[in-house]
């Protein structure tokens, strides 16, 4: 009889997708692809996407000081344990649900309990989270109480990179037993590929991500200290990103700005240079991830990079500061490149594509 598994995820994939999201959906697609797709149940957390009513949102806050998260509550997890007798794994797709492991290991489940890292969540939280924001502590609180039960009650503990293995130990004396990095389903097709134009004299310079804390300080912060010493265009698209032309009306004034676009793949395409000015947060970056898919070429701080393995100068630019970004820009400017660039996809395809590691999914499921 084939194996059956559980899969715990948020909610049902939107017809936009975030970092996370498409993290979530490399899960579920490998696990499908390894099980065979009928072996493979999916528990949402929330059945439908959406805001929230003020109930909800109040019911909410209520659970948080007991480690329920997410709009999780003591129903639902009981839900989840009743119904997990019936698998072989349950798989919870996000250490923020650590209470649902912990609850697992009480019951007395028989079964494997893998939990996927997508980052250390206490410290995303805190890369996320604006200081003043009201209840930060206790929320960022809920998310280390979380890593520590999925540490604490899993019998497979995933990480995208090294650095999150180390944070593991030092924080909760947990090994992680299996790192696999970000993967994505390859979406270039060959009529995206270009191997003959070259950058333009005057580069168009892509921001992407969605509106939260990492990326607008980035971009606002790129904006500031690098944009006025360089000749470059600049487009900025992201899921939410409308708001940062409404918070910062000057600075992006005469800068296009566009939101919740339903396809990325144009964006990419067109773009001689992805600019990734990321200096805080966890895991790896999906948008570096898909940046290699695409062939750009990619100016990015350690932050953006960690966990990819890159050759400086050739797949990848690393810069840390205003002077490094405005220099490499510099370059690009006066030594026009393939705006393709076939070492950044080829490091794609070898290391972080689905048939990458597909492999490290059937060894986790053996």
């Amino acid at each position: 009889m084939s194996k059956q598994l559980l899969f715990i995820q948020y909610r049902p994939f939107g017809a936009i997708m975030n970092g996370g999201d498409q993290g979530t959906k490399k899960n579920l697609d490998m696990l499908c692809r390894v099980l065979g797709k009928e072996n493979v149940t999916v528990f949402y957390l929330h059945e439908k996407q959406g805001k929230s009513t003020i109930y909800e949102y109040i019911k909410a806050f209520f659970y948080i000081p007991f480690g329920y998260f997410m709009g999780l509550t003591p129903a639902k997890v009981k839900k989840i344990v009743k119904q997990a007798e019936e698998y072989d794994y349950v798989f919870i797709d996000r250490s923020l649900f650590g209470v649902v492991a912990k609850a697992l290991k009480r019951a007395g489940y028989k079964g494997r309990i893998i939990i996927s890292f997508q980052n250390i969540e206490v410290l995303y939280m805190e890369a996320k989270m604006p200081k003043h924001l009201p209840f930060r502590n206790v929320l960022i609180l809920c998310a280390d109480k979380n890593d520590r039960w999925s540490c604490d009650n899993s019998d497979i503990a995933i990480v995208l990179n090294e650095r999150d293995r180390a944070e593991l130990m030092q924080r909760y004396n947990r090994d992680a037993e299996i790192t696999i990095p970000v993967v994505l389903e390859d979406r270039l097709n060959g009529a995206q590929t270009d191997n003959k134009s070259m950058t333009q004299k005057r580069p168009l310079c892509l921001l992407m991500g969605a509106y939260f804390l990492a990326n607008t300080e980035g971009i606002v912060w790129f904006m500031k200290n690098v944009y006025p010493h360089v000749d470059i265009e600049v487009k900025i698209v992201g899921k939410g990103m409308g708001k940062l032309k409404e918070e910062q009306p000057e600075l992006l004034a005469g800068i296009e700005v566009l939101s919740d676009v339903p396809d990325l793949a144009p964006y990419f395409v067109e773009a001689d240079i992805m600019i990734l000015p990321i200096f805080a947060g966890s895991g790896m970056k999906v948008k570096t991830c898909e940046s290699l898919m695409y062939g750009k070429n990619i100016l990015a701080t350690d932050e953006a990079l960690e966990g990819y393995a890159i050759e400086q100068g050739v797949s990848a630019w690393r810069c840390n500061n205003a002077e490094e970004f405005i220099a490499a820009i510099q370059e690009f400017v006066q030594h026009p490149r393939p705006r393709f660039n076939q070492a950044g996809r080829q490091c794609f395809l070898d290391n972080y594509s689905t048939q990458a590691v597909e492999k490290k999914f059937k060894e986790l499921l053996s």
